[in-house]
């Protein structure tokens, strides 16, 4: 069990270590971290989400076990804005603590221990994962970039609000939640997977390249920021995010498949899920939002180090699917 861990985490941890000596020796200045962010928020995420929701036909997909998934996911971001306040940061804070690395070791690891027909199921997960969490992210963010820019305002402007005046606001971060880098092409490609219709062999295969510089550039780059930001300040927030992400996420998850009656080998899968370590799209969104990039870096490492523990942890309380 330890070695199948092992065998999916070591690749990300090498390619944090990378960016990280990258940084370090100078190859990637600080200068450069925000055009790298920009060139995976903006080609690369839009790539890699719509080419793999083009292929995704909804009836297809048994979406119980997902449902008690994203049921634990809505308490836990919820209870984290309740506790932190509605604000930019603690929107970052509330997608740190439920976004999974669904790809980059979840399909690994999952396939490794359960095969074709776990991945199966995480695939259904991971089909609505990213369209759940961003869009219902970047939703609160616009709205937390609003709210912050009306605080931010005249006292006499704010007092002369009226319904009307919130409603365009909320109309307004809806409008930029759509047209967004990472909602709009999820969106797109599951409408064209409704269609029947196959990517052009010319079309797909840029795509195919571009969707694959995506995870390991991403990883790359929180090495590069972690060798340009002071970490060690942050490692207690840190160590804390981690614990929520890594083990409170699983057992929220657990709790209500048991409650729902999801069981077997697709309540295995989503305890599984919700065990990975945090994605490394929150950091894009920290980068993207500047908010907490110092602190979402630091948590990406630590959870993602943590995980060789936490994962095997729960891998055994969890036990062979029946």
């Amino acid at each position: 069990m330890n070695q199948l861990v092992l065998a999916s985490l070591l690749p990300v941890v090498l390619l944090i270590a990378t960016g990280f000596i990258a940084g370090r020796a100078g190859w990637i200045r600080a200068g450069a971290i925000k055009d790298l962010s920009n060139l995976i928020f903006l080609l690369l995420t839009p790539a890699l989400l719509f080419r793999t929701m083009s292929k995704v036909r909804v009836e297809q997909l048994d979406f119980k076990p997902v449902a008690a998934y994203f049921l634990a996911v809505a308490l836990l971001f919820g209870g984290t804005l309740l506790v932190q306040g509605f604000n930019r940061r603690a929107a970052v804070l509330a997608l740190a603590n439920t976004f999974s690395n669904t790809v980059m070791i979840g399909i690994a690891l999952v396939g490794l221990l359960y095969g074709p027909v776990g991945l199966i199921t995480l695939l259904t997960l991971v089909s609505v994962h990213s369209l759940i969490l961003l869009t219902s992210a970047t939703v609160v963010l616009e709205l937390a970039v609003a709210h912050e820019q009306r605080q931010q305002g005249a006292v006499e402007l704010a007092e002369r609000a009226t319904p009307q005046h919130a409603l365009l606001t909320i109309g307004l971060a809806i409008k930029n939640a759509l047209l967004h880098p990472v909602p709009l092409p999820i969106m797109a490609g599951l409408l064209f997977a409704q269609t029947s219709l196959v990517i052009p062999a010319v079309v797909d295969k840029p795509l195919e390249l571009l969707a694959n510089a995506f995870g390991p550039l991403a990883l790359v780059l929180v090495g590069v920021t972690l060798a340009n930001t002071p970490v060690g300040q942050h490692w207690r927030q840190a160590l804390t995010l981690a614990a929520l992400k890594n083990l409170l996420h699983p057992l929220l998850v657990f709790g209500l498949c048991r409650l729902l009656g999801v069981s077997g080998l697709p309540m295995t899968v989503m305890v599984v899920a919700a065990a990975l370590p945090i994605g490394a799209n929150v950091f894009l969104f920290s980068q993207r939002y500047k908010v907490a990039e110092e602190l979402i870096t630091a948590s990406v490492v630590v959870s993602t180090a943590l995980a060789l523990a936490t994962l095997t942890l729960v891998l055994l309380l969890v036990g062979q699917p029946a």
